[in-house]
């Protein structure tokens, strides 16, 4: 016969906070399951999923940073082209120049023209075509309706630079007005590509402090107090053995007793 004490709940209370305080301790997070704290664990869920949402906006971003960069890359290609175009003109314009002459400024002309069309017709990004005049939107936040868009340029005065002719002086006259024309077109779609790119950068920047703040939110929730934890655990150890000794205390008297009848 053996005579229950109360030691014995108050040590298995002592045993289930041990535990509890052993896989805080080892997660390094104080809230592991529902039964810890069913309203946290979803507080922690929405915002560890606002997280994620804001990593992908950021790596959008940076997406629509490269897409516009390699546009711009290929109008500077284009640019110099345009401007070695002029040059072409304005040498021919020259009346020291015969009409052989002129014709073998023209062939240089042509290819030029050729890598022009070549740059507007077959530019892509990952596949996505550069130059189709089509509005690209990027998902810059972790909300629905949070995009940044940009039109390229259809490439359509390209088909007025390939109706230079430079052969004649007249011709050199009205390629230097349409090769000028074409390079305003130019930078301006340039322009717009930076301001673009500059919007996108600086959105990176408000995502990245909007993320840093809500992780930390997640991790004063979430997170172990280690000193707090620790704390408890050499408190707990200390009960523990009280408990013990209560409970071995315990068995003796009711011995004791038991002896006596």
């Amino acid at each position: 016969m053996k005579i229950q004490s109360p030691a014995t709940s108050f040590l298995n209370q002592t045993q289930q906070t041990s535990n509890k305080l052993a896989e805080q301790l080892a997660t390094g997070k104080k809230i592991n399951s529902a039964a810890d704290d069913a309203a946290a664990l979803q507080i922690i869920n929405r915002l560890t999923s606002q997280q994620d949402g804001y990593s992908q906006a950021v790596n959008n971003a940076y997406d629509g940073i490269s897409y516009s960069q390699a546009t711009e890359s290929n109008l500077s290609g284009v640019n110099d082209a345009v401007s070695r175009i002029r040059e072409l003109s304005i040498q021919a314009g020259n009346g020291a120049l015969n009409d052989n002459d002129r014709a073998a400024l023209q062939e240089e002309v042509v290819q030029l023209q050729s890598q022009i069309t070549e740059t507007f017709e077959n530019a892509n990004f990952a596949g996505k075509p550069l130059f189709d005049g089509q509005s690209v939107s990027f998902q810059v936040g972790p909300d629905a309706n949070t995009n940044q868009t940009v039109t390229p340029s259809d490439g359509s005065f390209s088909s007025v630079i390939s109706t230079i002719d430079i052969s004649t002086q007249a011709g050199a006259q009205t390629a230097i007005d349409i090769s000028d024309q074409a390079a305003d077109e130019i930078n301006a779609q340039r322009a717009e590509l930076g301001a673009f790119q500059n919007t996108l950068a600086s959105t990176i920047k408000g995502l990245g402090t909007q993320q840093e703040n809500i992780a930390a939110s997640q991790s004063r929730i979430q997170d172990t107090d280690y000193a707090q934890a620790v704390s408890q655990q050499v408190s707990n150890d200390i009960l523990a053995q009280a408990s013990i000794a209560l409970r071995g205390q315990a068995n003796q008297s009711a011995e004791s007793i038991l002896g006596l009848l």
